[in-house]
């Protein structure tokens, strides 16, 4: 049986909002982005991005079905983790080795 639930306006103009926010983060990293996504609590999911230059972000969606729409209105191309060919995509730069190395050797709280 198909499923014949359809998202409210106002989960849709969020959706168009976060897919708007995707495509400008690809237009200004390299042209295109791929993500995964990850339930993070409380219904909410994590869009991670990975721009054809490496460069990397989030964004926060207030539910599965939203996170899923805004994905397939900007086109995204998604990967079910995020390891293996994703993660060798992203560039890392001093700022995170900084704070990295900081967590992991008694330096300034992550605050």
């Amino acid at each position: 049986m198909a499923d014949t639930t359809q998202a409210s306006p106002k989960d849709e103009k969020r959706a168009q909002r976060l897919a708007h926010q995707i495509t400008a983060f690809a237009k200004s990293h390299g042209g295109s982005a791929e993500g995964q996504l990850a339930h993070i609590g409380r219904g909410t999911v994590r869009i991670a991005l990975v721009g054809a230059n490496g460069e990397w972000g989030t964004l926060v969606a207030p539910s599965q079905e939203t996170a899923r729409r805004a994905v397939e209105i900007a086109g995204l191309t998604l990967s079910d983790d995020f390891d293996g060919e994703l993660a060798a995509k992203v560039r890392t730069g001093p700022y995170e080795w900084k704070r990295m190395a900081g967590i992991q050797l008694g330096g300034p709280r992550n605050t």
